[in-house]
């Protein structure tokens, strides 16, 4: 997927979480090769082409183009799964892979697992007794500095996800014009108990800028966000203060 992944995995039995931990990576390799748009035999490539049916494709397409759907009903068309009039559900499939790779950990045992992919993070459990799971969320106006760090306290689950412009430049696309982005916005964090959905809705956001933005994050329930101005301002959701620290 053009990026880096890390975990960080806590307690239950060494070898069937060492299992679980192999098959999480062969898992997110197989999504890079079943949703690549970059492999011209991928399965996602061949559907776009129309060389293969929904059908005939792994079931993993048909769920993601179908969590695909509802993230664009939800956020009005401002999520969408294609680009330039060609099928594309990259948005969600980075986010959904490293979701689906932290609960398979927890589902042999693991309790506490963390898996980072490409700064976007699925948490899950605890690391320890009475310590919560922190995330830092970089200031894109200060390289190195943190805007803000959240804390999982004593959720079993949490996800933190950011789109903007500091790391991958103009790569967010305005579902309306088919063209770039351009807002006020150089970041959106949002922080959501599922990484599939924290990481759309944080995209989506970034689309509508700071103020249609907000408003609209808001409205989602057990969705907080932190947005960043390029004039830096920084705007948050009112329950975000929960999650500081």
């Amino acid at each position: 997927m053009g990026t880096v992944f890390s975990f960080d995995v806590r307690g239950g039995d060494p070898d069937a979480v060492r299992a679980a931990l192999a098959d999480a990576v062969a898992e997110l390799h197989r999504a890079d090769e079943v949703f690549s748009t970059y492999r011209e035999d991928s399965q996602l490539s061949r559907l776009a082409r129309g060389e293969v049916s929904l059908a005939g494709c792994a079931p993993e397409v048909a769920e993601v183009l179908e969590l695909g759907a509802r993230a664009e009903r939800v956020s009005n068309g401002w999520f969408s799964t294609s680009y330039a009039g060609r099928l594309d559900p990259t948005g969600i499939v980075k986010g959904w892979a490293t979701e689906r790779a932290a609960r398979r950990l927890t589902a042999a045992g693991a309790t506490g697992v963390s898996v980072n992919g490409g700064g976007d993070v699925q948490l899950l459990g605890a690391p320890g007794a009475e310590r919560p799971w922190r995330v830092g969320v970089s200031d894109p106006l200060r390289p190195g500095g943190l805007a803000a760090v959240i804390s999982a306290g004593t959720a079993p689950e949490l996800a933190v996800a950011t789109s903007g412009t500091t790391e991958r430049g103009t790569h967010i696309t305005d579902p309306s014009t088919g063209r770039s982005a351009v807002t006020d916005l150089l970041a959106v964090t949002v922080v959501a108990p599922s990484l599939t959905w924290a990481d759309c809705w944080a995209t989506a956001a970034f689309a509508m800028g700071s103020r249609e933005g907000l408003t609209w994050l808001e409205s989602l329930p057990d969705a907080e966000g932190l947005l960043i101005t390029a004039g830096d301002e920084v705007r948050c959701t009112q329950g975000l203060a929960a999650w500081l620290g």
